[in-house]
């Protein structure tokens, strides 16, 4: 296994050609991406969001969509409708742009909840049902979405449930004077995600994708993520704590986290550097006056103090 990670290595510095100085989210979007999970990047507009997406998906072999999420967007526009064909005399179905290895879910908090919802079978079942039918879509699929920040105009909040689905959720930030430097010195207006080449195959990405299943999680690890878990819904701070759905995704991602080491089994660091992307966005604060909302910067800083307050395992 350790053999793998010069390959993940070299997807990494492909992606940092474009993605300048954010090292640490084109590792988490990598770690996703093995863990067969999806993504969830909330920032301001034009930090690079949607470039990361890019980025990812032309460093693959992969089949790639972009959805742009508008109010009037209906879930057929996403999902796809069946036509009549009058010379088959037979309805057929036409697929809609969920149909791809990578999707792009652009602004995706832009849409209504009622579209919002299409994407949730297809992201946890790897399917879409339309008009009685199901039709499983290929692997790998990855959903990376973007949204801008909750209170912006026009926006609609993600359910629970939906955010559940997300193996991570991540912010961009702005760049560091000197990489702003280098953005502005080395790249011109356009598509620069677009011109990478593709370093690893299909077949390579599902390879490794089934890889992160036989990564060693030794029983005192386990104990440790379940603490962890079990810390979030007893503790005073929060209303809502991690799910054992959100258990699972924490592990896997543990998992995959360990590969991109070159490593065949998971240490404790991998459990605390992932605490904060994979679990602050499945728990809500608790709020004085009854209204429970997200918030990411306090469930961050929430997560912190559990993970902290929770002995290591040796």
């Amino acid at each position: 296994m350790n053999a793998q990670s010069p390959i993940l290595g070299r997807l990494k510095d492909n992606i940092e050609k474009v993605i300048l100085g954010k090292s640490e989210a084109v590792r988490l979007a990598i770690i996703t991406l093995l863990a067969q999970g999806h993504l969830l990047i909330e920032d301001v507009p034009g930090v690079g969001k949607t470039s990361l997406a890019h980025a990812l998906a032309h460093s693959l072999n992969l089949t790639f969509k972009r959805i742009q999420f508008t109010n009037d967007i209906l879930p057929s526009d996403i999902t796809g409708v069946s036509i009549f064909n009058q010379k088959e005399n037979r309805f057929e179905f036409n697929k809609g742009p969920l149909f791809a290895n990578i999707v792009l879910a652009d602004e995706i908090n832009r849409s209504t909840p009622r579209t919002q919802s299409a994407l949730l079978e297809a992201m946890n079942e790897k399917q879409v049902s339309v008009d009685n039918s199901t039709y499983p879509l290929d692997p790998p699929f990855m959903v990376i979405a973007t949204q801008n920040p909750i209170d912006s105009h026009g926006a609609f909040p993600l359910p629970e449930s939906q955010m559940d689905r997300f193996m991570m959720y991540i912010s961009m930030g702005y760049p560091s004077e000197e990489d702003e430097r280098r953005l502005l010195s080395t790249h011109t207006q356009g598509n620069k995600a677009g011109e990478l080449d593709a370093v690893l195959t299909r077949e390579e990405v599902v390879t490794l994708q089934s890889q992160v299943e036989s990564v060693t999680v030794e029983p005192v690890l386990v104990d440790y993520i379940l603490k962890i878990i079990t810390a979030t819904r007893t503790s005073q701070h929060l209303a809502l704590g991690v799910s054992p759905r959100g258990g699972l995704i924490f592990q896997q991602a543990a998992r995959a986290c360990a590969l991109l080491e070159g490593r065949a089994y998971c240490i404790p660091d991998d459990v605390k550097q992932l605490a904060v992307p994979v679990l602050a966005h499945r728990v809500l604060p608790q709020s004085s006056n009854g209204s429970h909302r997200h918030n990411f910067d306090e469930s961050s800083a929430i997560i912190r103090d559990i993970v902290d307050s929770q002995e290591v395992p040796i």
